[in-house]
């Protein structure tokens, strides 16, 4: 007979591999957006909508685009562009092709930022998620990762801007 206990559970090993990674998922966010808040009064999902905005043509996005972007619902995105709205940050337009949809497009004044906060961005992401690894456990990582959001969804993730793309770590 069976225990009905043993499959309710992670056996050991996968149950600390899931902790560690619940883990990351919980701590991370409030650690990126512990400087960027501190500096810029920005959270890292606010960053995140000045970086697809500074790397879009002309600086606009629909905001349907932006909430894909960011996995995020169009009403807390919404909320999110508000805030750096009311900064001067972003501006929001109707879509001249098409009036339902809302453009969002960085100001000057946004892209000094985010051009001030990348430094800070980058220090903290590869202080906390880079620095601690080795170059292999760099790409394990990365392939760790792009098989967990093919897991989740098969749809393409974000991915950065060509720019920024590098296949040697």
């Amino acid at each position: 007979m069976t225990d009905s206990r043993a499959l309710n559970h992670l056996a050991e090993d996968d149950l600390t591999t899931w902790a560690a990674l619940a883990t990351v998922l919980e701590w991370l966010p409030s650690a990126l957006d512990a400087p960027l808040v501190r500096d810029f009064d920005l959270t890292h999902f606010e960053y995140g909508i000045l970086f697809a905005l500074a790397n879009a043509p002309d600086h606009t996005l629909r905001m349907t685009v932006l909430a894909s972007y960011a996995n995020s619902s169009l009403s807390r995105l919404s909320r999110a562009v508000s805030r750096i709205e009311s900064r001067g940050l972003v501006q929001r337009t109707r879509d001249p092709l098409d009036g339902r949809s809302t453009l969002a497009t960085l100001t000057e004044a946004g892209l000094c930022v985010f051009e001030k906060a990348t430094p800070v961005q980058t220090h903290t992401v590869t202080e906390l998620v880079l620095e601690p690894l080795t170059k292999a456990q760099r790409g394990q990582l990365r392939e760790i990762s792009l098989r967990i959001q093919r897991a989740i969804r098969e749809q393409e993730g974000w991915q950065p801007p060509r720019p920024f793309s590098s296949d040697t770590d």
